[in-house]
């Protein structure tokens, strides 16, 4: 039996325009951080355990400065656009 593997980008090229693996990467590890960090603010909303209330800190400390590496990568690269740029170093509320 023959498995033909075919690689196309998960974003389609427009205009015969190279999709960038590494923007794109950046991208998706984005999305990534951001469910992360709203798994993280969850289950630190819904703990009552001392030592799980540590654990969350810890977690959310961890995730938040991911978060900030990605979006200052993603700054020098150019792939946020000026409206999501400003939104996206807002500070986070608190809910």
């Amino acid at each position: 039996m023959r498995v033909i593997f075919r690689q196309s980008p998960c974003i389609p090229a427009q205009n015969d325009i190279i999709v960038d693996g590494e923007k794109l990467t950046i991208r998706e590890e984005l999305a990534k951080t951001r469910f992360a960090l709203e798994n993280a603010y969850l289950g630190f909303d819904n703990v009552t355990d001392p030592d799980l209330i540590d654990c969350y800190i810890y977690e959310l400390n961890a995730v938040m400065k991911r978060y900030k590496y990605l979006l200052n990568q993603a700054a020098e690269m150019n792939l946020l656009p000026d409206e999501e740029r400003a939104e996206a170093y807002r500070p986070m509320a608190a809910p």
